[in-house]
């Protein structure tokens, strides 16, 4: 009995050291730092307050975390409740084993991954490697959602079978030297008990049950999410009970709810113009985050003139992208001078260059007979028709709107005249099946900038270009991309089609931009970092030696 009193005052005692370290610290740092830092290099992480429930505000609804019927912009939410075989995601150098325990490559088509045991999905069933194969070969030959195309053809898995309950055995079409780098460390394992009775997937209406550190326990359409910890989640216990996301879709309306404390952090970058003065406000703190994302402009590539790669490359000489950045960014962001892909990406080639230079925009145009024939300003073909296009951008997006009207006057420097045409987002949304645009603003987030096979379907599935259309210099670089069985030769290629794609783009990249997260500090202040997620993820709730995998550090 005296041994217990005596343990009791000694982890009291450890408590209060701990929280007086960690309060030390972040005076001097942003929260995410050091939990990073401690995660990354100490053997013994220091203990995390727990707190019973935090307010985070979401910009848009995110329904019922269905990944058929979804977004790919609310991937942060959907981990909340599914786990994959390796964490936290495609886009960190090292992807760490999760449910899986390991995975290991036999020759250059077969991997052989080995699952975690004890693992329980949330109605109390247990995980087994049936859910792997049932899920794999559910997104492989089933109707198709975000993540299909990781078995269904980059890469594609042909054979899926068990060695015994807690192996399963992949065989790939063509070599596949990063399946457990990409395809593992992204495609969210699903329950095959539930989910081999599911006809329609994308008319599922029921909560979500999955093995993550939270249940969905309440939504309710356009007004708030609810989650529940999950107290015997396989990684430990989380630390905050209960997360209520309330859904505020007018940013002005989501950031007056933050400063009065309605929420505790706000799921939206804080704009530009009103970053200093939250970062002013007591008991609030501002973390600055890579994004991995991209503004562009989608380019028609399949209409006259758009269809010519040396008129594509006219277009990205000629847009000053640090001037649009300074200017609508205020500096919260990288100017697009690398590129596509995102620069922050380790698998994006270091080497990209994407330069301002309208003297070589002017002299390409000569070259292909754009001339101004008639003195207006405005560059004609032989014919005389003019370079006259639109820009569609949508009024929900001040930024993109001033970008657009910045780009009216760059373009008009070298001879091109535009039109800015403001949309309701609806309709822009429909311009890329439709085809009914010259150009729109846009932007693509991290599956879409960084995960490096999607980069190769980007130009198979309609986006960056469309699958049987003509593209002998891609179509060969790709051939050798499926053919290469060793990963850094394979990214040696992927950085070819990169450059190649640069230097006659179908998005141009006008920035890169930040995110700051603006958070009370005096409510929770042990958020994490990880690449691509900002700190809104189930790291950020999890105990401390679960974080490292937020990084991908080992």
């Amino acid at each position: 009995m005296l041994k217990q009193k005596m343990m009791r005052v000694y982890i009291y005692c450890v408590l209060i050291l701990t929280l007086s370290i960690t309060g030390c610290s972040q005076a001097a740092q942003p929260a995410a730092q050091p939990a990073q830092g401690q995660d990354s290099k100490s053997s013994a992480p220091a203990a995390i307050a727990s707190i019973p429930e935090l307010k985070i505000g979401l910009p848009g609804d995110a329904g019922l975390l269905n990944f058929y019927s979804g977004s790919s912009s609310y991937d942060y939410l959907t981990e909340l409740v599914y786990d994959k075989l390796f964490s936290p995601s495609p886009y960190v150098e090292t992807p760490q084993p999760w449910l899986a325990e390991s995975a290991k490559q036999i020759d250059p088509l077969t991997w052989v991954v080995k699952v975690r045991s004890g693992v329980k999905w949330h109605d109390g069933k247990p995980f087994t490697a049936e859910d792997v194969k049932f899920t794999f070969e559910y997104y492989r030959d089933g109707p198709p959602n975000r993540y299909t195309h990781h078995m269904s053809e980059v890469p594609r898995v042909e054979k899926i079978t068990l060695d015994d309950a807690s192996t399963v055995r992949m065989t790939c079409a063509y070599p596949c030297p990063t399946l457990d780098r990409i395809t593992l460390a992204d495609l969210p394992i699903l329950p095959k008990h539930i989910w081999e009775k599911v006809d329609n997937p994308r008319k599922v209406t029921d909560l979500p049950i999955g093995t993550g550190p939270y249940k969905l326990v309440d939504y309710k359409t356009d007004q708030y999410l609810k989650f529940q910890a999950n107290d015997e989640f396989f990684m430990g216990k989380p630390v905050v009970g209960s997360i209520v996301m309330p859904i505020i879709k007018d940013p002005t309306a989501m950031f007056n709810a933050l400063r009065s404390g309605e929420i505790d952090v706000a799921g939206r970058s804080v704009s530009p113009e009103l970053l200093d003065s939250f970062k002013k406000l007591p008991n609030m703190k501002v973390i600055k985050t890579s994004e991995l994302s991209l503004a562009e402009i989608r380019v028609n590539y399949e209409k006259e003139p758009f269809n010519q790669p040396e008129l594509r490359q006219t277009l990205s000489l000629a847009v000053d992208r640090k001037s649009i950045t300074d200017t609508v960014l205020l500096g919260m962001g990288k100017p697009g001078l690398k590129g596509y892909p995102h620069p922050d990406s380790p698998w994006t080639n270091p080497n990209l260059s994407t330069p301002f230079d309208a003297e070589k925009s002017k002299e390409l145009l000569e070259k292909l007979d754009y001339k101004d024939r008639d003195g207006d300003g405005v560059r004609e073909n032989q014919a005389g028709k003019q370079l006259d296009f639109s820009i569609k951008v949508a009024s929900t997006e001040p930024t993109w709107i001033r970008s657009a009207e910045m780009l009216k006057q760059q373009f008009a420097k070298v001879g091109i005249k535009t039109t800015v045409e403001v949309l309701d987002s609806g309709t822009i949304g429909t311009l890329s099946q439709s085809k009914k645009y010259d150009m729109y603003i846009s932007s693509i987030g991290p599956h879409g900038v960084a995960d490096p096979d999607q980069f190769i379907m980007s130009h198979r599935s309609g986006y960056l270009w469309t699958k049987g259309l003509a593209y002998p210099e891609m179509d060969k670089l790709t051939e050798k991309w499926m053919a290469e069985s060793d990963v850094e030769k394979r990214k040696k290629v992927s950085f070819e089609m990169q450059e190649l794609f640069n230097r006659q783009p179908t998005s141009i990249v006008l920035f890169y931009p930040d995110q700051n997260f603006a958070y009370r500090s005096d409510k929770y202040d042990q958020w994490v970092e990880s690449l691509g997620f900002g700190i809104i993820h189930k790291y950020s709730f999890l105990p401390a030696e679960a974080r490292k995998a937020a990084t991908g550090a080992k």
